[in-house]
């Protein structure tokens, strides 16, 4: 639960129909599909064997610690330093965007979007980013929550947090799909085609019928990397959660439900989403600001729309809580395993850094972009990368089978197949393209 908790939040609801729509709908959706199932679930299971397979609990320890009993070099730590790093940058620019989310819920409750058209109320995001001073006390609240629940270790903190706070969220979301999809049912629309329709009609067909001709390169990254940081892999959380993980429970089949229910998450919440953009007549590649642009349109028109608009902000809250736990546990591990400190000191004083690294992107969307672009281009896919090549061609193979248990012996063969050749194969061209694109503005594709 806990290591689902950390794998939905805002990367299923803000970042994933944001990717989708810029990127060709259902295109990007099924290249993002086959990500998860034979990149996504192969790294998951690797990073939870490093984990699992050591006795340490920080990430770095544990993949020095089968570095040193494979007899192999013990820098294939950087793994874990490169995805602890990131984690790191990634929590304090996701907090922005979790200020974001806080900060609508008293728009919710004081009717900040009552009597206004959909053009209007999308307006308010963009007023919204560009008052810092407003956003900075919600951004500085949010993390003070995530250093609080991280200080309270695993079971009264994370484990509470994602037994009590996803169901709720799980349950809200599902009801908002349902609505969203009613609404979209009930709302003519004219196709591309030039056919009458209606607007769930075409959500679905956008999501779910892919145009082959707009996968290409790019549509390729963008996937890789919204599953990375999606599922929440390729930032050491997996490898920290794994040292957490009882002998019991069977590595396999924790990645394979983890990665489907994220997976599952993103599309509900793209149910969620594009039947009220089409029904409402809004542009489906408007990037970032499509959840906070396009929901609250959909749910002011509701019975109860800003009660129910400000109780799904706050759910949306606990997702994003789940997910910077995870974020922050990796770093606190190390630093109160390599340092002596308690685990609160650890927590407060890491967060203090998180804090102070995140501020610049609270004044400048310019500087999210870079913390979002060089930690989904670069970092997350390169630990990612060097987690499978060092569990599938470095460790021990008696290390490595005796994590991979209760599953058939053809199983462990596809698995180890998938994480020897498959994986290794796919992030290091897209890691390759991605770069290359991002940063020297030409593709290998």
């Amino acid at each position: 639960m806990a290591a689902v908790g950390s794998s939905v939040g805002l990367g299923n609801l803000w970042r994933f129909s944001a990717e989708a729509g810029q990127n060709g709908g259902g295109a990007f959706v099924l290249v993002y599909v086959l990500c998860v199932l034979f990149i996504g679930i192969p790294v998951l299971m690797s990073e939870y064997i490093i984990g699992r397979g050591s006795d340490a609990a920080s990430a770095v320890r544990s993949a020095t610690d089968l570095a040193e009993r494979s007899g192999v070099s013990s820098r294939w730590s950087l793994l874990a330093w490169v995805g602890m790093v990131a984690a790191f940058l990634v929590v304090s620019f996701y907090s922005v965007v979790a200020g974001w989310v806080i900060a609508y819920i008293p728009k919710f409750l004081f009717g900040a979007f009552s009597g206004q058209n959909p053009t209007q109320i999308a307006g308010q995001f963009g007023k919204m980013i560009g008052d810092p001073g407003a956003v900075f006390p919600y951004y500085t609240a949010f993390i003070v929550l995530t250093v609080w629940l991280v200080s309270r270790g695993v079971n009264e903190g994370i484990e509470w947090a994602s037994k009590v706070l996803m169901p709720l969220f799980f349950m809200l979301l599902v009801g908002l799909a349902g609505y969203s999809l009613y609404i979209g049912f009930t709302t003519p629309v004219t196709l591309e085609n030039g056919h009458a329709s209606n607007a769930m009609v075409k959500a679905l067909g956008f999501l779910f019928a892919p145009d082959f001709s707009k996968i290409n390169g790019t549509v390729a990254i963008h996937a890789l990397s919204q599953a990375f940081f999606s599922i929440g892999i390729g930032s050491a959380i997996m490898i920290t959660y794994g040292s957490y993980l009882p002998k019991s429970v069977s590595i396999p089949k924790s990645a394979a439900i983890v990665a489907l229910t994220d997976t599952g998450v993103a599309l509900v919440a793209g149910l969620a989403i594009f039947p009220m953009v089409f029904a409402h007549g809004l542009s489906a590649t408007s990037g970032a600001g499509l959840f906070f642009q396009t929901l609250p349109v959909a749910l002011v028109s509701a019975p109860g729309g800003q009660y129910i608009g400000a109780a799904f902000f706050v759910l949306a809250i606990f997702a994003a809580v789940t997910s910077s736990i995870s974020l922050v546990e990796p770093g606190v591990a190390w630093l109160v395993e390599k340092s002596g400190l308690s685990r609160k000191e650890a927590t407060y004083g890491l967060g203090f850094f998180i804090w102070a690294a995140g501020s610049g992107a609270v004044f400048s969307t310019g500087h999210l972009d870079f913390l979002d672009g060089i930690t989904g281009t670069l970092m997350l896919p390169l630990s990612g990368l060097l987690v499978v090549l060092f569990v599938g061609w470095r460790m021990k193979k008696a290390l490595v089978e005796a994590e991979i248990d209760g599953v058939s012996t053809g199983m462990k063969t596809l698995l180890m197949i998938l994480v020897r050749f498959v994986a290794p194969v796919f992030v290091a061209a897209i890691l390759v393209s991605g770069t290359l694109e991002k940063y020297f503005h030409t593709s290998l594709f």
